[in-house]
């Protein structure tokens, strides 16, 4: 089991608007951020976050970069039981179909013992372009990827087809225009993850020349 972070010596106190908020240099985030890697789902097992980590882990998700200041995503919680239940319907939603792919791939959902649904909710119309309003969704994400991984547990941030079927949506209780960001699966991992092949710097990177 891994170290779980002392989160007793927090300010989470509500910031006001117009507080200043100097920069605070910090090493283990660099280092943090460096060594990044998601935890697969299937390893994932108790002890999951508790009540206190998760409304931390979703103050952490909602500090994010939100041109216009609107918003547009929103965090769906489930309790052990709620998801058991999400597992069963969408299950019972692949048999019907005979998509036993689909069936198999709820192992994903069903594993890990707690899970956040980032919910991409766009304010229409409005002056802020779509698809920066879907990069915010997005960056919700990876604050509680990073933010998970600070405080000792393991983390991955899935889709699949759950995400994109309309039914599956419908059973999820996504409105009109809403999308799934992601859904953030959460437990100990019960084994260390592998490195994955990372892309190539000089292949990605260059100097702009005018």
């Amino acid at each position: 089991m891994t170290a779980k972070a002392d989160l007793s010596a927090l300010n989470l106190a509500r910031i006001d608007f117009g507080t200043p908020l100097p920069a605070k240099v910090s090493t283990e985030t660099l280092d943090l951020l460096l060594n990044r890697r998601s935890a697969p789902a299937p390893t994932l097992g108790l002890p999951a976050p508790s009540e206190d980590e998760i409304e931390v882990l979703i103050k952490i998700g909602f500090r994010v970069p939100d041109h216009g200041k609107i918003g547009p995503w929103r965090i769906v919680r489930f309790t052990s039981e709620s998801k058991a239940s999400l597992v069963d319907k969408l299950r019972a939603l692949a048999e019907s179909r005979g998509d036993k792919p689909a069936a198999g791939a709820l192992l994903k959902l069903s594993t890990p013992p707690a899970a956040l649904l980032v919910v991409y909710s766009p304010v229409q119309p409005h002056k802020i372009p779509l698809w920066e309003q879907i990069g915010s969704a997005m960056a919700v994400c990876q604050n509680l990827l990073i933010a998970a991984g600070a405080m000792g547990y393991g983390a991955n941030w899935i889709t699949d087809w759950y995400s994109y079927d309309a039914e599956a949506k419908a059973i999820l209780g996504l409105k009109d225009g809403e999308e799934v960001a992601g859904f953030i699966y959460l437990g100990t991992p019960t084994e260390a993850p592998l490195e994955r092949d990372r892309p190539d710097f000089a292949e990605r990177v260059s100097f702009w020349e005018g």
